[in-house]
């Protein structure tokens, strides 16, 4: 059986053309469509649909308006936003994490782009990676259903945790422990990213004796508007990151869309961001796997690697290499409150995972792990 979206837009050449792509494929069906907010509301809270295309910008009752309502109200919809590039759409679109969508993809200029062969592909991907990959968030059901789909899920998490608990106790330590106190952070995180880093980031203590590096999966502008909300919640300083920036204890540099970020020598013993625009990697630029083996030649006596939600395996290979020479201490997301658990899976799987934790401890494991100044 097909998978039922909803697309709201204010734009019926908009709407139709979003509709075109996932009808001709053989998993998806755009059962229905709404111009605004107003109308999505009823739809979504009388119908049942594995997804929703929600725009921002729309009259009577806007895209954040409708999420906010959705939240207040408690009915749950897996909502993906399209959002334009913008930079005060970038931030609305960060916000429209904070109030339950899953995810997010760029809005084409003009309905010539809308038809291209790319936006098909971003679109076709994502849906892929939501509803083949995300545990599936619906409105209220009734009790005996809910109560059954909730045991079976959490059956399913029992066995996935004890799967990646072993994985977790059968690393092979090959190195001394370290040391020294010159410790680094190294987070990697996709699909489900932007609002999970919500519930590390701030929670971070404000003198935590380590810099932190980050790689989000996002384009071009957004990225910025995601580091000035962190900033915004945070005790630590967030910011994006910048050609040369020298590495401060008690500060997170968020990779920019567009560029890899690597961690490379710095006079006096120190270490500077460097980005560089070279070819995406697996489609991907930041790839947190250029981050992670930019490490190799750090001075760092530690590195404590977090893996949070995330599509595919990024990350995992360039750990992999970095504990080939380096010692590093894994802290994965655990699969229940993954939104999507591909990334972390991976790293686990390698037997390389110290720790695997439920998002709300991640904060507290890194911080157990570099300690305070």
């Amino acid at each position: 059986m097909k998978k039922n979206i909803l697309v709201v837009d204010d734009s019926a050449l908009m709407r139709r053309a979003i509709c075109d792509i996932i009808n001709t494929s053989n998993e998806y069906e755009a059962k229905d469509t709404c111009r605004d907010g107003l109308e999505a509301y009823e739809k979504i809270k009388n119908s049942r649909y594995d997804a929703v295309l929600l725009d921002i910008n729309m009259p009577r009752m806007n895209g954040l308006e409708l999420l906010q309502k959705l939240q207040k109200e408690n009915i749950r919809a897996t909502v993906i936003v399209v959002s334009s590039l913008t930079k005060e759409d970038a931030k609305i679109t960060i916000q429209a994490m904070e109030y339950g969508a899953i995810d997010f993809m760029t809005k084409p200029e003009n309905i010539i782009e809308a038809k291209g062969m790319k936006f098909r592909a971003d679109l076709t991907a994502i849906l892929d990676s939501v509803l083949n990959h995300a545990k599936p968030k619906t409105a209220a059901v009734p009790g005996a259903i809910k109560t059954a789909v909730s045991a079976a899920a959490g059956a399913q998490a029992a066995v996935a945790a004890t799967r990646t608990q072993a994985a977790a106790k059968a690393k092979t330590v090959t190195k001394k422990a370290p040391t020294g106190s010159n410790k680094l952070v190294a987070l990697a995180c996709s699909t489900g990213g932007p609002k999970s880093l919500q519930s590390v980031i701030p929670y971070l203590e404000k003198n935590m004796d380590a810099p932190m590096v980050l790689v989000q999966h996002m384009p071009v502008g957004f990225t910025r508007s995601m580091a000035e909300r962190l900033n915004e919640l945070s005790r630590v300083k967030v910011k994006e990151a910048e050609e040369n920036d020298i590495l401060q204890k008690g500060c997170v540099y968020v990779a920019p869309g567009g560029f890899h970020l690597e961690v490379v020598a710095a006079p006096g013993g120190m270490h500077k961001i460097h980005l560089s625009d070279a070819p995406a990697i697996g489609g991907l630029r930041p790839c947190a796997n250029v981050m992670y083996k930019s490490l190799k030649k750090s001075a760092y006596d530690q590195i404590v690697c977090v893996v949070l939600t995330g599509m595919g395996a990024d990350g995992t290979e360039g750990i992999r290499e970095l504990n080939r020479v380096k010692p590093i201490y894994v802290i994965a997301q655990d699969e229940p409150t993954c939104v999507v658990y591909g990334m972390p899976k991976a790293i686990a799987e390698t037997g390389l995972v110290d720790e695997v934790v439920p998002l709300t401890n991640v904060s507290k494991s890194i911080i157990n792990q570099v300690g305070v100044k």
